[in-house]
């Protein structure tokens, strides 16, 4: 998992920012599939925000990367995204988190294939109520 760029190859630190279309988010979660992080938000949040999908960075390597996103909240989940391709662009993710203690961001590999499964979760904000 990267903060703030597009996970990269090799080591720590290595990816890009994150963008989508070429437009660049400042701040998010860079991650490659088959991923799964977990939150403690303690039930004190309200809403969870994020625009996830295949971002620029694994898009200019090749077309083939494919990837579901799915959020939990305290193991019931609460979204699976369509097949995120590069082509399909991200999906916005709006969702009320409101008594959740433990918020899980999972991105699962959609087509057999893990190459080029660089998936962001950009912007990705939790709101405090």
């Amino acid at each position: 998992m990267e903060r703030d760029s597009s996970n990269g190859k090799n080591a720590a630190g290595d990816g890009p920012l994150i963008s989508f279309g070429g437009t660049t988010y400042p701040k998010g979660l860079g991650v490659h599939a088959p991923s799964d992080l977990a939150y403690h938000l303690g039930g004190a949040a309200v809403r969870f925000t994020s625009l996830v999908g295949i971002d620029d960075f694994s898009a200019r390597q090749s077309a083939v990367g494919a990837t579901r996103a799915k959020v939990y909240g305290d193991d019931r989940l609460l979204l699976t995204t369509p097949t995120l391709t590069a082509a399909t662009g991200p999906v916005q993710v709006d969702l009320d988190v409101r008594g959740v203690r433990v918020l899980r961001l999972v991105v699962e590999d959609a087509n057999n294939r893990t190459s080029f499964d660089h998936t962001s979760w950009a912007l990705a904000h939790v709101t405090v109520g």
